[in-house]
């Protein structure tokens, strides 16, 4: 059965079907930490409207229909009878009002990048042609300053200075990936774990690594950024399977 495409009562329904299943794959993988991560994702020109999970749902729950929709710039925002997760809202309201190129943003706690990012040297190095996919493209926190409220929201916010630079490795926290659509960023989160994970896993057999050059690593990031459609296409392919399976993501 396919999901329903729209809801007349509510705005930005194909914003939130797509948010929606990014969550519900999320849970799939196994890279949520149940009712304490966020995504969000802007609606309106200058990206201070956004979309968001409710406080302290779990990732399995969400729906299209029960996000909520934020303004960066309300400040009776935490007064709401429905009001977000107060790390989430300065974290995401930090990142969608300090970083106008940031459409979308995915923060989880992923166990390999949490890994990484607990590590006294947090860098990826082109191990093979996954990690290669982020060389010189990840900001690196080394400033954690206890749970994201609004200061540390902005803190982490100006951080994503160079737009080229999308995944920030959020020290001894977890990771925080942007991108310009749902479809995008999430692909770019499922490939950093994908990678942090094949990193990890070669430093645990004690052997030398083999790294790539830095030739050929820019080389094959910048032929995976223009891989037409890869990303568009893997978020549709999550969607058909959920449809097929009957989940509720789409109500």
């Amino acid at each position: 059965m396919n999901a329903p495409q729209t809801i007349p009562n509510l705005d930005f329904w194909q914003e939130r079907v797509d948010l929606a299943a990014a969550f519900r794959w999320t849970v799939r993988l196994n890279l949520h930490e149940a009712v304490a991560n966020h995504f969000s994702l802007a609606v309106n020109g200058d990206g201070t409207q956004f979309l968001m999970n409710a406080n302290q749902m779990h990732f399995s729950r969400v729906k299209a229909s029960n996000l909520l929709l934020i303004d960066a710039n309300d400040p009776e925002t935490m007064n709401r009878p429905d009001a977000p997760d107060a790390t989430a809202w300065g974290l995401h309201g930090g990142v969608h009002k300090h970083c106008k190129h940031a459409r979308c943003v995915m923060h989880v706690h992923s166990v390999n990048a949490t890994v990484l990012a607990c590590l006294k040297d947090k860098r990826l190095p082109p191990l093979d042609q996954t990690c290669a996919m982020f060389y010189d493209r990840v900001v690196i926190d080394e400033g954690y300053g206890g749970l994201a409220f609004e200061d540390e929201g902005a803190r982490c916010a100006r951080l994503f200075d160079d737009p080229k630079k999308k995944v920030m490795v959020m020290g001894n926290h977890g990771v925080l990936v942007i991108g310009d659509t749902v479809a995008e960023t999430f692909n770019r989160l499922y490939y950093f774990e994908r990678a942090a994970t094949t990193y990890i896993t070669a430093l645990q057999t004690g052997q030398p690594l083999d790294i790539l050059s830095d030739e050929v690593a820019e080389k094959t990031a910048r032929e995976i950024e223009e891989y037409d459609e890869q990303d568009a296409r893997h978020l549709a392919e999550l969607k058909a399977i959920l449809d097929e399976e009957g989940s509720d993501y789409a109500s």
